[in-house]
């Protein structure tokens, strides 16, 4: 064992210099505060009404009313105690504070992969830094996209792993593409797996082009099985959250439609517009090279001592204090993105290094390494390439069910530091140093010339202006009170000021590059030893990435645990709880738009809320319902008990009772049956919902026409509510149809009159309703879906698989005395 510590010894040393960054960067979280990340607070609001019902009886529901209606909780929070990986995310969490536990993975899954690829630690330490300290990795911790983070900090060691199995390590590295495939599952961000996957079919591709050539084709479908096999254990140990992810997924937006009126949209999937909206554009691209070149991120990054803006508003007398603050709410960035937090900056020294890297490297790696990164950039650019975008958007499968097409980067993030870090490790191993000179200096003038002119001559190349720079214009107008030329003055100052950011880092650039040209110069020349370079290097990248990262997460955004922004609970909501009414709906118009608000969810069961993956019947109604003005009718079906608005006067939020609400349950008098989905949406615009019904002709036979005799004395209650199991109290003299005022969803949901499972059905296009017989009647819903109870099951017996699996692998290498990594001085 010693002996084993004394060939990994570097490794552990490494992960020390680790440990030591993310302490030094991340003080404040080893200080016991938090990062204020809105989407932790949206993902607390969600998952609310679930974490109370766990902490009341112990277990999750599967259910959560808490938005839009209702909805499944698999994609808002629901545990997977069968899932090995489940732990191993958990353990992690606990030992290091938020975020350090995912920088390290970042950190030593590159390291991992660079490892792998044979260069010696501290030149892998470096190339793991300039992946991990990419800006678009701090700006998604900063805002609390923990899982996204986590499926990327996967890919390196994924790699890894599939890069060893293909080398001949068949056991060992089948065994860990299948531990860290389950772990990248788990993580639960599947439109990142899915993006990993088409870097992933270029490289097979090119493996087995590789092995035709050579005659090796029998070597590469020995690795081709091993591999299939770990993915197939990695897809069962996810068996839960993958099946009921599919599940959900054909209900959910990303679903087929349900309506044929609107042909512009596709028939299954997102629809173009909305997953077009993120698209990067092309001269975005320079935001790798130098970070400011489009203005950094929407908070404005143009005011300073020498802003044009400031200047402009104090020569019209405006006070400095106000002109500064007021420059500094200008939108710095002017990309065609909604918004954005901060460029991709991928490190000036990365780039210079990867065009190295395209000259020097002979590995076949580079051209799986330059593929993947050409093919995620143009397919970043969505609308922006159309041609290479539609293409995949219509004939790629599953590729229309993802939206933020620009966080395919995260791939080229990822290729750029690798083949630029084994561009070095080529020049410490080359013996033709004047050739690789030669190359260094087209890398270098190629980056930096590129540094040099938007340095020099910016608007050579870019115009400063966003896609709305007029509408801007108009905006500002109005609101300095109508004077055009004034505000075309602070418009054009504002251009200039973005042009002095992007001047000011692409010199900024260019000195890393200097810098690091320097290093391998003296390298290829001999006047540094292979150590001095690496750690050089090391200490090169981290000062670059870091000082940009610093723009971005920094310690001002940390605070004290106990002043982490929570929903603010209003006086109105609090009235609004006082209610002991178990179950009823609350429709909120007081924090902007309902669909897009967490908040409600975190007080009420709200008819609104904010989640990328609503169902589909659900989004239709809201569309169909809503977005003209408001159906009255529809609310009432939906049991809105309360609804919330600004007073006009005060614009305090205050609260009306809705005293036409149908409640949790109730018989109507007629049915009215739709051919389609189209009638049924149609017919909802304007019914009667306390006393009509209106059903597909689909569950025509489901229904007693004679069921809707009307009886004064019929009555049904709901007696009991949790989430996932409502219990209700009927009483009638004849048959009767109920409605109940709960989302319909039939993959998982039974219902049981006095304990004997009975069909229900679909009513007013989105309701629960079913057959109620005569006489008195306990009637349940119960949530139970074969998907994940059946899927945990699999997901055990795989995860017991997976552990013998990794372990006797790790056990045989071990018995080796080849260290565990290959590495190389």
């Amino acid at each position: 064992m010693s002996n084993w510590f004394k060939r990994n010894g570097i490794h552990f040393a490494i992960f020390g210099v680790f440990l030591a960054i993310c302490f030094v960067y991340f003080t404040p979280a080893f200080q016991g505060k938090a990062l204020n990340q809105g989407d932790v607070m949206r993902a607390q609001a969600t998952q609310k009404e679930i974490m109370d019902v766990k902490e009341k009886t112990g277990k999750a529901p599967l259910w959560t009313n808490s938005m839009f209606s209702g909805m499944p909780a698999f994609q808002v929070w629901v545990p997977f105690p069968s899932n090995v990986t489940t732990y191993i995310i958990d353990v992690l969490k606990t030992v290091f504070p938020n975020p350090v536990d995912t920088v390290l993975i970042l950190l030593m899954g590159t390291y991992f992969l660079l490892s792998v690829l044979r260069l010696n630690p501290w030149l892998a330490a470096a190339g793991a830094i300039a992946f991990t300290f990419s800006t678009y990795n701090f700006i998604l911790i900063d805002a609390g996209h923990a899982n996204q983070v986590y499926a990327i900090a996967l890919f390196a060691p994924l790699i890894a792993s599939i890069i060893m199995a293909f080398r001949g390590q068949y056991l060992l590295g089948s065994a860990l593409t299948a531990f860290f495939l389950a772990v990248e599952i788990r993580s639960n961000h599947i439109q990142m797996t899915y993006y990993l996957l088409l870097a992933l079919i270029i490289y097979v591709c090119i493996e087995f082009y590789h092995a035709f050539k050579t005659k090796q084709t029998k070597s590469f479908f020995k690795s081709f099985g091993y591999l299939a096999a770990a993915a197939a254990l990695a897809i069962a140990v996810n068996a839960g959250s993958l099946w009921t992810t599919y599940e959900y997924g054909n209900e959910s937006i990303r679903g087929k439609s349900n309506l044929t009126r609107n042909t512009s949209e596709p028939s299954n999937g997102l629809s173009r517009d909305y997953a077009f909206q993120w698209s990067q554009g092309i001269g975005e691209c320079f935001t790798f090279l130098v970070p400011n070149a489009y203005g950094g991120g929407s908070r404005g990054e143009a005011g300073g001592t020498d802003s044009k803006v400031v200047k402009v508003l104090q020569d019209k007398g405006v006070d400095a204090q106000q002109a500064q603050g007021f420059a500094q709410q200008m939108p710095s960035y002017w990309g065609g993105k909604p918004f954005t937090e901060g460029p991709t900056y991928f490190g000036a020294i990365v780039c210079f290094l990867f065009v190295f890297g395209l000259l020097v490297v002979k590995s076949r790696l580079k051209w799986w390494l330059l593929g993947a990164s050409v093919l995620t950039i143009l397919l970043s650019f969505g609308h922006n390439f159309s041609l290479l975008s539609n293409l995949f958007f219509d004939y790629f499968p599953l590729y229309n069910k993802f939206r933020a097409l620009d966080s395919i980067l995260a791939i080229a993030e990822l290729c750029f530091p690798v083949l630029g870090f084994m561009a070095v490790h080529e020049a410490i191993t080359t013996t033709n140093k004047e050739d690789a000179l030669k190359k260094l200096m087209i890398a270098a003038g190629v980056t930096g010339g590129v540094c040099l002119i938007l340095w020099v001559m910016p608007t050579l190349f870019l115009s400063f202006k966003s896609p709305e720079h007029e509408g801007f214009v108009n905006q500002l107008a109005q609101a300095i009170g109508g004077d055009v030329s004034f505000a075309n003055a602070i418009a054009n100052a504002l251009v200039q000021d973005r042009s002095t950011l992007a001047s000011h880092d692409a010199i900024r650039s260019l000195i890393f590059i200097v810098l690091a040209f320097g290093v391998l110069f003296a390298l290829l020349k001999g006047k540094l030893n292979a150590t001095v370079a690496s750690i050089a290097f090391l200490i090169l990248v981290t000062v670059d990435l870091w000082t940009v990262d610093k723009r971005y997460l920094k310690d001002e955004n940390f605070v004290a645990k106990e002043d982490v922004i929570k929903p603010q609970q209003r006086e109105v909501d609090g009235f609004i709880l006082r209610d002991t009414d178990p179950n009823f709906r609350v429709f909120d118009l007081a924090g902007g738009d309902p669909f897009s608000n967490a908040n409600t969810s975190y007080f009420h069961k709200s008819i609104g809320g904010y989640h990328a993956a609503k169902l589909k019947r659900y989004q239709e109604l809201i569309e169909n319902q809503f977005t003209k003005s408001i159906n009255q009718d529809v609310l009432d079906m939906l049991n809105t008990k309360y609804i919330i608005n600004n007073d006009p006067k005060t614009n305090a939020a205050n609260m009306q009772a809705n005293q036409t609400a149908c409640g949790n349950a109730w018989f109507v008098k007629s049915i009215k049956y739709a051919k389609n989905a189209d009638e049924e949406m149609q017919a909802i615009s304007s019914f009667d919902p306390k006393n009509e019904a209106i059903v597909d002709q689909q569950y025509k036979k489901l229904i007693n026409d004679k069921a809707t005799a009307v009886d004064g004395a019929a009555t049904i209650k709901l007696t009991s509510y949790n989430p996932d199991h409502l219990v209700y109290q009927s009483g009638s003299t004849t048959d009767q149809i109920a409605i109940f005022s709960e989302v319909f969803y039939d993959k998982g949901w039974k219902m049981l009159i006095d304990n004997e499972e009975k069909p229900f059905f679909r009513a007013d296009y989105l309701l629960r309703a079913a057959a109620i017989p005569v006489g008195n009647h306990k009637i349940e819903f119960i949530f139970h879906p074969a998907s994940y109870y059946t899927g945990e099951t699999i997901s055990l017996i795989a995860s017991i698989i997976l552990v013998l699996v990794l372990f006797g692998a790790l056990y045989l290498e071990t018995k080796k005395k080849a260290p565990l990594i290959n590495k190389e001085a």
